[in-house]
């Protein structure tokens, strides 16, 4: 155990325990963002976790911060994820693709990420930070759409021209409500999306 100690607000505590609230704390935030959209507050989050508001910002700075957190905790996640697609040997490069573009991290695939164009009138700050992490995360679709031209399943393209088809079709989700408006998941609507461009360059 660390016996690093921090001081916030008053309260000391080790650096292990800071990390373990800082835990529950985006894990119940992921949960109300869910049943409340960003409309949850720091109240409603303290409730719920059973602390004062007190003890949540002896981790957080406000709310702003935890959405950030939990978009990065989502990033992070998915990289995870994206390395164990691209190891399994079982499946081929267009499946492996298919994987990687249409699917949301485990963790988040119950939460109603539809909510997310809320964001970018409340949050613009938040929103433009989800949309950084969404946009730098290509690193294995690019390796697999190279590594099927190479192979052969995936016919001759311009790597930059799919890349911000995909991403601009993605922005007009929250451009637009599509997904509020139509009641379709972030999570169907991002493996529809796949399925339609990955469809399109592979070779049959």
């Amino acid at each position: 155990m660390s016996f690093s100690f921090h001081m916030y607000w008053g309260i000391e505590m080790t650096k292990d325990a800071a990390n373990e609230l800082r835990i529950r704390i985006l894990d119940e935030a992921a949960k109300m963002f869910d049943t409340k959209g960003i409309k949850f507050t720091m109240d409603d989050l303290a409730h719920s976790l059973g602390v004062s508001k007190k003890t949540i910002y002896t981790v957080f700075e406000d709310k702003r911060s935890i959405m950030i957190d939990t978009i990065d905790r989502f990033f992070d996640d998915a990289l995870i994820e994206e390395r164990e697609i691209l190891a399994d040997e079982s499946i081929g490069t267009v499946e492996k693709l298919l994987k990687v573009l249409g699917r949301v991290p485990e963790r988040y695939v119950q939460t109603d990420l539809s909510q997310l164009n809320v964001l970018k009138e409340k949050y613009p700050s938040v929103y433009k930070h989800w949309k950084s992490c969404r946009e730098d995360y290509w690193f294995g679709a690019e390796a697999l759409l190279k590594q099927g031209i190479e192979e052969g399943s995936i016919r001759p393209l311009s790597l930059p021209l799919f890349r911000t088809m995909f991403q601009s079709t993605i922005e007009q989700f929250f451009q637009r409500d599509v997904l509020i408006k139509n009641k379709i998941s972030y999570q169907d609507a991002l493996a529809e999306v796949a399925s339609i461009l990955v469809n399109g360059i592979i070779v049959k």
